[in-house]
């Protein structure tokens, strides 16, 4: 998101294999299309971080930079000597984006964990799906581009705490299982006032009507999103 508006970015990649995404799915000329389309726009440094000289690397990188992004378990970049004490201390304007499962803090933080199970254990997976059925995934992954949302929001959010207070960087704590959610709108307080468990229902969306997607005569699928009187009425 970042370096589609224009910012340098800088990805980080181990020199032996580089990122793993470079090989998933549909390759075109040795390379995934997934890469070419996740990673547009950035720069790409090999560093092995636990070198001394691979730590210098980041620290000089560091110094200059508005913005460090890390999705390490809690813990890895301290191990290295590159954790945000040392990194603030290089540079106090700097903003730290720290992607993990649990977040940095409480009882799960050391737990290893990818975008599947923030989705699961977030909620989503629990209502998606027909009501017969198993607990669902949508067609693409949602777990991890919404922990980068959030972590965009937090960096642009102490970046103009930098800029216009004048004040020093900010640690950005982003949770894969946070992030997923908090998109689980009205769910959360339906249980916790009423006890009411909102359970898959398929395409329908429960108390709204009519708000789905329906066969149409000829074959084809229409939505409809009617979900107000006046938009019904119109």
């Amino acid at each position: 998101m970042m370096a589609e508006f224009g910012a340098e970015v800088i990805k980080i990649e181990a020199p032996s294999s580089g990122d793993p995404l470079r090989k998933w799915r549909k390759l075109h000329e040795g390379t995934s299309l997934w890469w070419y389309l996740q990673s547009r726009n950035k720069k790409s440094v090999c560093v092995n971080l636990k070198s001394e000289e691979g730590a210098d690397v980041i620290k000089r990188l560091a110094k200059d930079a508005d913005v460090v992004i890390e999705n390490m378990r809690p813990g890895a970049l301290e191990k290295l000597g590159l954790g945000w004490d040392v990194l603030h201390a290089i540079n106090p304007k700097l903003t730290m984006v720290r992607i993990s499962g649990y977040g940095q803090m409480g009882p799960y933080r050391a737990r290893p964990s990818f975008g599947a199970i923030g989705e699961a254990m977030g909620g989503i997976r629990y209502t998606t799906g027909n009501a017969d059925g198993l607990p669902a995934r949508v067609g693409v992954s949602l777990g991890d581009p919404l922990a980068s949302l959030h972590g965009v929001i937090g960096a642009l959010m102490s970046l103009l705490h930098v800029k216009t207070d004048q004040g020093d960087g900010q640690v950005v704590d982003v949770s894969l299982v946070e992030s997923v959610f908090n998109l689980m709108e009205n769910l959360i307080p339906e249980y916790d006032l009423l006890g009411h468990v909102r359970e898959r229902s398929g395409g329908t969306l429960p108390g709204i009507a009519p708000s789905n997607t329906y066969r149409t005569e000829d074959g084809g699928f229409v939505v409809i999103a009617g979900n107000s009187d006046p938009i019904t009425s119109a």
